[in-house]
């Protein structure tokens, strides 16, 4: 950690920006870490307009300034920290273990470094990606922006959502991230990285607000990622220009012919990898037969997770400050009441000497879903474990980012596995011992972002 609080500009298309009306960032034990300066609508409004003017570097640029950037964020010094300044600094505001921060920090560099993949993979087989292409000329689809600005409302929970927006950039639009208060850091990084490796200021910006600002960074972008709860998915559900990212609500679904005792390492990995913050974390496992057995196992295998500080090399675990985690234990609580506690029924929070807390896990038995209380997500290692039957079908496993299904039998079981692949409210779907935070750059997480960005159309020519 850095002995004075690191001032994190804004960085608009004229450059860093430090203004005066500036927000103080205070890590898990009340510690001032960071001034985040915030701007005005005025600051934004001239902000986005010229991020319009703009125009995007040719691609082999755009590509090659990405791969400089993630090698940039990784290896220099950049705002005035080093990369291993930089992770504790993130695991200390954010509470997020070391460890994670530094896999996600890791996956943020290969990401850029390795950007054609994942942004091109989402184009139709039929399409080209431009209209001097010599397909056109007898008639082809060419595959094109559906706009030229996107609007970033980030995500604070954990560093790795930043990149995904990389993918935009190597798609032409010019990016705006509005950094979350809770961790502006890694935004910070990057933005500086990117303009660092080749991208003009006016290609991208970081707009730091308070919430009376934060719709004027939305309004003046054409297409807009924005994350949150529930909230936020319900305001934006009928708006086709803005991606909402929610809870991921990632299950798993064990049937009656699978032995659960071999597959536990994979649950409980799913259920607290990276802190159990993310939203591919499992937070309901659904057990065909009696739930009890493998409740009780997996609270014992989680129950020997350590409480350390978040930038303790070995910490598995989330911190927040005391009272937050006092208020999240609150709620679990009242949530939980009525179930069979296998752990945490007493509470989830470990004070640390520093003010701060360690979140532990909590495993709850369901005797079914009535209530819903088996949706309820909270950002550290909390999981109901749930009754299932052929019969209740798929509706309790709907809306669901990521279901893990452990079958003994996956041909015995191929309408089930037809029926959750086809459904619309389940995005990935892990048959057998993978778990629900497997991932990988050049398949879709939450579909492919190539799918919100763009669109195709008819070009002739010739």
């Amino acid at each position: 950690m850095t002995a004075e609080p690191v001032a994190l500009d804004a960085l608009g298309p004229s450059g860093p920006y430090r203004s005066r009306k500036r927000l103080t960032i205070p890590d898990v034990a009340g510690a001032a870490t960071a001034e985040l300066s915030l701007v005005p609508a005025l600051f934004v409004g001239r902000a986005m307009v010229a991020l319009r003017k703009a125009r995007p570097l040719p691609q082999e640029e755009r590509l090659a300034a990405l791969s400089r950037a993630g090698r940039i964020f990784r290896e220099q010094e950049v705002g005035g920290l080093s990369y291993e300044e930089y992770e504790r600094t993130v695991s200390r505001i954010c509470g997020v273990p070391l460890p994670a921060v530094r896999s996600a920090a890791d996956e943020i560099a290969d990401s850029a470094e390795r950007v054609l993949t994942p942004s091109y993979n989402a184009r139709p087989t039929g399409a080209v990606s431009d209209w001097r292409d010599p397909l056109t000329r007898n008639g082809r689809a060419v595959w094109t922006r559906r706009g030229e600005v996107l609007a970033v409302n980030a995500a604070g929970n954990h560093p790795a959502p930043h990149a995904l927006w990389l993918e935009a950039l190597a798609l032409g639009y010019r990016v705006a991230v509005r950094p979350s208060r809770r961790e502006p850091f890694t935004p910070h990084r990057l933005v500086l990285a990117l303009r660092a490796a080749g991208f003009g200021d006016d290609q991208v910006v970081l707009l730091p607000t308070d919430h009376s600002v934060a719709d004027e960074v939305m309004a003046g972008a054409d297409l807009s990622i924005s994350y949150g709860g529930d909230d936020v998915v319900r305001k934006y559900a009928a708006d086709t220009t803005v991606l909402a990212q929610g809870p991921g609500r990632s299950k798993i679904l064990v049937t009656a012919d699978a032995d659960w005792r071999e597959h536990l390492d994979t649950i409980a990995d799913s259920v607290g990898h990276h802190g159990g913050v993310k939203c591919v974390n499992t937070t309901a496992v659904f057990v065909e037969g009696d739930p009890a057995p493998l409740a009780e196992a997996l609270a014992e295998r989680l129950a020997a997770l350590p409480s350390l500080p978040p930038e303790d090399e070995k910490a598995v675990l989330p911190v927040q400050p005391a009272e937050t985690a006092r208020n999240l234990e609150r709620y679990l609580l009242a949530q939980a009441a009525g179930t069979t506690a296998h752990l945490g029924g007493d509470g989830v929070v470990d004070e640390l000497p520093d003010g701060s807390a360690v979140l532990r896990p909590a495993v709850h038995e369901l005797a079914g879903t009535e209530g819903g209380r088996h949706r309820v997500e909270l950002p550290f290692p909390c999981v109901w474990v749930v009754p299932w039957r052929p019969e209740d079908g798929i509706e309790p496993l709907r809306e669901t980012l990521v279901l893990g299904v452990i079958t003994g039998d996956e041909e015995g079981h191929a309408d089930l596995i037809d029926a959750l692949v086809e459904d619309p409210t389940i995005c990935n779907v892990h048959l057998g011992d993978h778990p629900t935070h497997w991932m990988d750059r050049s398949v879709p997480h939450d579909g492919y972002l190539g799918e919100f960005l763009m669109r195709t159309k008819t070009v002739i020519r010739g």
